[in-house]
């Protein structure tokens, strides 16, 4: 009888448990030709993050995600490139004032992931950078 409890409580920390993929896939993309001279350059550099932490799991990354299993998430968010995108976003419009009319573009797009394993704990970091255009 013993035996079975441990087994069945083994096989709920397997089994459950959560996890996350900051990542950044486009299936479409959107070519922009700036040679006429009908933009301008806002800002230069623009940077966004956003970070999770996790109990007992392990994160990795590929190059173009960054992902992680663990059994709980005990800090940050669950959610991010999305998170690190409005960070970046909301960076912006401390430096520049808020965006008006939306005619603005994300050029030089970067993304990176910082990841801290430690034997109990785990935690992600997504950065997010870009240069921002804004069209007349």
């Amino acid at each position: 009888m013993r035996q079975i409890f441990i087994l069945s409580i083994l096989g709920m920390l397997l089994f459950t448990g959560c996890t996350n993929s900051g990542a950044f896939l486009a299936a479409n993309q959107t070519i922009v030709n700036l040679e006429e001279g009908n933009y301008s350059i806002a800002a230069t550099n623009v940077t966004g993050e956003a970070e999770a932490g996790y109990i007992l799991g392990l994160s990795y990354s590929t190059g173009l995600t960054a992902n992680t299993f663990a059994l709980a998430r005990v800090d940050g968010t669950d959610k991010l490139y999305t998170d690190a995108l409005e960070n970046l976003w909301a960076n912006y419009e401390a430096e520049h004032g808020e965006v008006v009319e939306g005619k603005l573009a994300l050029a030089n797009f970067r993304y990176d992931s910082d990841i801290l394993n430690l034997v109990l704990y785990t935690q992600v970091k997504v950065t997010v950078r870009a240069d921002i255009i804004e069209f007349r």
